[in-house]
């Protein structure tokens, strides 16, 4: 019994000192990207790219591989869409390796399909909340969805060297946020449990 009550002990001493490891490195990230945001906004991009250019690869096997229980038109363009992903990874990682100026024009198309994406995502926020304003809490989808909004229409209207900075800047601040609830309430919850 005792050596259970001192496994668990140790189980939950491990999650805190994980808990408190995965916050610092969150912190730094988010102060990194924030100090250095066209930087993070380019890794963005080329993690986007990677994404795109693996899921596309794995569409493509995990197409072929259901070939048969899928009909030819089904196959035909899932396997389209799985070679529209991996085109378009090479694509995005081709043009960092042409210079600054191509990498630059993909970082801000991503910024500014990430500020199209928010724009959407707001009306509908909104749209969602005034047709449930009989339930409580209604007003917290609306004041989500206006700052979402908003988010959107300030990075569809910057220019220049700002929209380079756009996806750093939100990754950082998602980071340092993360960072600080990580170090804030998930460890405090962790020493609770240990009590």
């Amino acid at each position: 019994m005792a050596s259970d009550l001192e496994r668990e002990r140790a189980t939950i001493q491990g999650l805190r000192a994980f808990t408190i490891g995965e916050g610092i490195v969150l912190l730094v990230l988010g102060i990194l990207a924030l100090v250095f945001p066209i930087i993070a906004s380019a890794w963005i991009t080329v993690v986007v790219a990677i994404a795109f250019l693996v899921g596309g690869i794995i569409g493509w096997i995990s197409n072929l591989s259901r070939a048969r229980r899928l009909s030819r038109l089904h196959c035909f363009w899932r396997l389209v869409a799985s070679t529209l992903f991996v085109v378009i990874g090479l694509w995005i990682i081709q043009q960092f390796s042409t210079g600054p100026l191509a990498a630059g024009l993909q970082v801000a198309a991503l910024a500014y399909a990430v500020g199209i994406v928010f724009l959407v995502d707001g009306i509908v926020a909104m749209i969602v909340a005034l047709s449930h304003t009989e339930r409580n809490g209604w007003g917290w989808g609306l004041a989500n969805g206006v700052v979402t909004l908003i988010l959107g229409i300030l990075i569809l209207t910057m220019q220049g060297v700002m929209v380079l900075q756009v996806l750093g800047i939100l990754v950082g601040i998602s980071f340092l946020f993360s960072g600080i609830d990580l170090l804030a309430f998930s460890a405090a919850f962790h020493r609770a449990e240990d009590a």
